[in-house]
């Protein structure tokens, strides 16, 4: 492939209030500016959102035409009656009349795309949408350029457990990624056990796939306020980020609970924040509560600049994942933990991209049943933190480096 300068960029959303992995997707864009590549950015954040030194195109929603409406109708019986046809329409087409008309939008706004002639073109999604990879099978031309950034396993039930959930339609979705993983000259990971995992399922990952990490990118947090709910000075855990079902709190709870009896005199001088929407655990979380002095619990999204703010002025960064035999993900918010600098309580498999970065010898590790474990660690990393704050510090310019901009460029300029 001749020298990368131009690339084109379809994605979601470059919101970074709506997801993790909107953040994750603006710091690899942003990144790759800064590199010095010379971008263009379609997204379909359906609002105008533009990012520094670079054009960006918002794609509008088409409307008035067949699938469209098909959507709108299905959208108003369920209303109506409340029958979600959903299930049903995805179990016999493989998605919902929506997908089809976002990623027919997609494709209508970059087939309008003529004065630009990308070197390479990167699709980058969240959750589980992959439109804008949906979208690019329709640009054959592009496919030998095409870069297929694959954030997270696809389809749902290629979910390591305990996630076991099988989406209608799963065939085709089968159908839709082996398409990606034939036609896209490249694919790309942020993690090394994801880039193997999703190969044991569609091998030709394996011979295309890089591992472009989500990357470090410094905010401006001069004119953030702490919550009032921050005790400044205490020893503060934190944990920022969804709660979903298979990540489980009580454990570190449960741990929390047990090291403030074992040491009363920390009762007024730490704290255990849980930040980010937590509905599945609520109940639980809200006992707790009501018993451990300290914990607080904020059920809702909270402005990415608020969380930065919080991770950078915590005494431990908490990354809680499933209970599980292997973790191939790299949590989005990997990277703000190591800009933070903290110590980081890993809580997850011993098989984990996490702990494959942190290291076999890194000291704060434990399963996330372990609750006698984390105990201990919070112990230890609470008497170091009355001895002397600093020790506590991450430290891990290795991890800067492996996450920068000057690796991703390195990355690219090797395709």
């Amino acid at each position: 492939m001749k020298n990368i300068s131009k690339i084109l960029i379809v994605v979601d959303s470059i919101n970074v209030n709506d997801s993790s992995g909107s953040k994750a997707n603006v710091a690899l864009i942003t990144n790759l500016n800064q590199a010095g590549f010379q971008l263009k950015v379609y997204h379909y954040t359906q609002k105008e959102i533009h990012l520094a030194d670079m054009k960006c195109i918002s794609i509008l929603e088409k409307k008035g035409n067949g699938i469209y409406l098909l959507s709108r109708l299905q959208r108003l019986f369920s209303r109506w009656t409340g029958i979600n046809l959903n299930p049903f329409l995805e179990g016999f087409f493989g998605f919902s009349f929506t997908f089809f008309n976002d990623t027919y939008s997609v494709v209508k706004a970059v087939r309008k795309e003529v004065n630009f002639e990308p070197d390479l073109v990167i699709t980058l999604s969240k959750g589980s949408s992959f439109r804008p990879h949906y979208a690019l099978l329709k640009f054959p031309q592009w496919h030998s350029k095409w870069m297929a950034y694959i954030h997270d396993p696809y389809p749902f039930h290629y979910y390591p457990r305990p996630y076991n959930w099988i989406q209608p339609g799963y065939k085709q979705k089968e159908n839709f990624f082996l398409a990606v993983s034939n036609k896209a000259k490249y694919s790309a990971f942020p993690s090394l056990l994801l880039k193997e995992w999703m190969g044991s399922y569609f091998p030709d990952f394996l011979k295309t796939g890089v591992v472009i990490p989500h990357q470090l990118m410094e905010y401006a947090l001069s004119d953030s306020k702490l919550p009032a709910y921050f005790k400044e000075g205490a020893f503060t855990i934190l944990h920022a980020g969804t709660l979903m079902k298979q990540r489980n709190p009580k454990f570190l709870l449960d741990a929390y609970q047990s090291f403030l009896k074992r040491n009363p005199e920390a009762i007024k001088d730490t704290q255990l924040l849980l930040i980010g929407r937590g509905n599945y655990h609520k109940a639980t979380i809200k006992q707790y509560e009501s018993r451990i002095s300290g914990l607080t619990f904020i059920n809702q999204n909270v402005p990415f600049k608020e969380v930065l703010g919080l991770q950078n002025q915590a005494s431990v960064n908490v990354i809680l994942e499933s209970k599980s035999e292997i973790s191939p993900f790299l949590p989005a918010k990997f990277p703000h933990c190591v800009i933070a600098n903290k110590a980081i309580l890993l809580l997850g498999p011993y098989y984990s991209e996490s702990k494959r970065l942190l290291g076999n010898d890194y000291p704060y590790w434990a399963e996330a049943d372990d609750s006698i474990g984390i105990e201990k660690l919070i112990t230890d990393m609470y008497l170091l933190w009355k001895e002397k704050r600093s020790r506590l510090e991450l430290n891990r310019d290795d991890l800067k480096d492996y996450l920068s901009m000057g690796q991703l460029k390195k990355s690219i300029e090797k395709l």
